[in-house]
């Protein structure tokens, strides 16, 4: 869908999706900022059970997923339903998670940030105060289903910096450079 300028109408949400350490929470943040949309921070919205979890180093179950992806949902069906636009985070890493984030709403957009293991490993390694240890990075991938084309994924690459990343984002999703 275009708008009136011929330019693709922008998503009302962005999930920005990857493992833990693809830069999720960095390049969405300067994504919401340049767009001056709303952010939000899918780790927030996970219950306190979770996190201890992550901290210790045991991986989330499907069941521990479903209520803090509900959660996300709700808080892009806000979004939605008041004619806001907003950028969260999420990883997203199988189809049946983005399918309660996106699913049936086609003004929901994914934007998956792709890199191998050594990378990010790296960058995780480098990191500090988050509550994902790198020992769980080897379950994200184990766990990871990259996007199909009919979930209309913008798959970008992590090599870059996040200008850059969040640049590629703006230009794909606009039609324009930034």
């Amino acid at each position: 869908m275009d708008d009136a300028s011929g330019n693709p109408a922008p998503p009302a949400v962005i999930v920005v999706m990857g493992v833990s350490g693809s830069g999720k929470s960095t390049v969405a943040s300067l994504l919401a900022g340049r767009l001056g949309w709303e952010f939000e921070d899918g780790d927030d919205f996970h219950p306190a059970a979770n996190v201890e979890k992550m901290q210790a180093g045991t991986p989330l179950t499907d069941e521990d997923r479903w209520p803090w992806l509900a959660a996300i949902a709700a808080w892009i069906d806000t979004l939605r339903a008041e004619g806001r636009h907003g950028v969260v985070t999420c990883s997203g890493l199988k189809r049946a998670y983005r399918d309660i984030l996106a699913g049936d709403r086609p003004d929901v957009r994914l934007v998956y940030l792709k890199g191998d293991r050594e990378l990010i490993g790296r960058r995780m390694a480098a990191r500090h105060g988050h509550f994902m240890p790198t020992s769980l990075l080897d379950s994200q991938f184990r766990t990871l289903q990259e996007p199909t084309p009919d979930e209309n994924p913008l798959v970008v690459s992590v090599g870059g910096t996040p200008q850059a990343i969040v640049a590629e984002i703006v230009e794909t999703l606009t039609g324009r450079a930034p």
